[in-house]
């Protein structure tokens, strides 16, 4: 499939009622509205296509940026190239569930999570801290450094409250995952979430996260040391 075919097939499958939604938690047009499960057959005939993607990723329509993080080849991604991603990424369901993904799946995607978590900027610093959580859900335990994580843990204690809007779901996010796929920081991601407490977050109203309240959660359910088995669906 070509680029204008893999376009024609997103316009077919878009929704008005889906369109809505995504307009809602801040994507502008162009876009068509399109259930991300619904994208899954056009993938069976591009198959990993990174020049297509590229191409996709461009236009600045979401969802044709959203398929191109389903075929991207991340391994074949410089940093360069995820930098271009993440200046593309103009809300959050882009940076956390596009960019940090594909991130994610690459071999260079701590050294490009920590840059964006030092960056200072809303959506680099959600995507970095995002793409740890999809890392942390992903791969095995010894392939990260546990003091590094603890730093990090720390990091979050004594910054979350005074974060970006976004960077503060990321971060509080990556308690979470931290405290349930990370099992030798476990009580330290708990300890933590006791000390950070409610992280008061506005949208359309004021709301709090609360990281302890889903680990125990998961503790409950025996979910600790819950590992997806890929990233990308």
């Amino acid at each position: 499939m070509n680029f204008d075919m893999v376009m024609q097939e997103l316009e077919a499958l878009g929704k008005e009622r889906t369109k809505k939604i995504y307009l809602s938690n801040g994507a502008h047009e162009p876009l068509f509205g399109v259930a991300t499960g619904a994208m899954k057959p056009i993938f069976r005939k591009t198959k990993i296509n990174q020049p297509l993607a590229e191409q996709l990723y461009a236009t600045g329509n979401y969802d044709a940026m959203y398929f191109a993080g389903i075929i991207a080849d991340p391994k074949a991604m410089t940093a360069a190239d995820f930098e271009r991603w993440i200046d593309g990424a103009y809300f959050y369901m882009l940076s956390d569930f596009v960019v940090a993904v594909t991130l994610a799946e690459a071999d260079i995607a701590q050294e490009v999570a920590d840059t964006w978590i030092a960056s200072g900027e809303e959506l680099r610093m959600s995507a970095g801290w995002s793409c740890y959580c999809w890392l942390l859900g992903n791969r095995p335990d010894g392939e990260f450094s546990e003091a590094k994580l603890a730093r990090m843990l720390e990091h979050v204690q004594a910054s979350i409250h005074d974060a970006p809007e976004r960077a503060k779901h990321a971060m509080n996010n990556f308690i979470y995952t931290v405290g349930v796929s990370y099992v030798p920081l476990h009580e330290a991601a708990v300890e933590t979430a006791r000390i950070v407490g409610p992280v008061e977050v506005s949208r359309d109203k004021k709301s709090s996260l609360l990281a302890l309240e889903r680990i125990q959660k998961a503790v409950d359910r025996g979910a600790v040391g819950f590992k997806r088995r890929h990233v990308r669906c």
